[in-house]
């Protein structure tokens, strides 16, 4: 059992949601959940439908801090350095919030990308806490697999990969998806899980859930990669 506060970095995508879930049951004390809202072309988080988050931590009934960066992404500036940028946010946010709550650890959604992780964990370093990742080197298909199985709601809010077209987009996540991501995978190299941006998702309800999230959209598409743009969203 963890007895220390805990702070979950909380996308509103399926990964960071499968993360604050298993943190939820394995006895976490998870105090909140942390979303950047970053500007498009972001090196370090998820972008699409960040809007929605509110109502997420709504029906998950936990309390949410939200960080809007004020800056825009330098085309001409280094990827690592626009990277550490980028996490400095997160790092002075909880370096103050060390200091009233005194937290044991972070929770976040890393998959594949050292270039997440290890600045999460340069973050977690610097303040002597913990980083708490349970999809760090999962299988992919079993954990997607898995996600699906446990009844999360999972709707496709972002593409940018070869084989995915704007159909795509608002689709929910369901065993012929998955099936359709695995020849994809086997034909193109999609990660399964979206690794990378692939794909980008948004959970609309699942067990750690009290009220599903309703979303009205646009769809935008340009070339070889679409968003959704949330019109409106509601708790059911």
């Amino acid at each position: 059992m963890n007895k220390g506060k805990w702070i979950s970095l909380f996308s509103g995508g399926k990964d960071s949601n499968w993360s604050l879930y298993q943190a939820i049951k394995n006895g976490f004390d998870v105090q909140y959940l942390l979303t950047v809202h970053p500007p498009p072309g972001s090196y370090m988080y998820h972008v699409p439908a960040t809007q929605v988050v509110p109502l997420a931590a709504e029906s998950i009934g936990i309390k949410l801090i939200e960080i809007e960066p004020k800056f825009e992404i330098e085309e001409d500036i280094d990827s690592s350095e626009q990277g550490d940028r980028e996490a400095k946010y997160i790092r002075d946010v909880l370096m103050k919030m060390d200091d009233e709550i005194q937290l044991e650890g972070i929770i976040a959604g890393a998959v594949e990308s050292e270039y997440q992780r290890s600045r999460i964990q340069r973050i977690c370093d610097e303040l002597n806490i913990k980083l708490y990742a349970p999809l760090w080197k999962s299988d992919p298909l079993f954990t997607i697999n898995e996600m699906v199985e446990n009844d999360f709601e999972i709707m496709i809010v972002g593409v940018a990969a070869r084989g995915i077209d704007s159909s795509w987009l608002g689709k929910k996540v369901d065993k012929i998806v998955i099936g359709e991501l695995e020849a994809l995978n086997e034909k193109y190299g999609v990660h399964i899980l979206g690794e990378g941006g692939e794909y980008e998702t948004i959970v609309t309800n699942g067990p750690h859930m009290n009220r599903e999230i309703e979303i009205e959209y646009d769809i935008y598409w340009d070339s070889n990669w679409g968003e959704i743009r949330v019109k409106n969203a509601w708790l059911i």
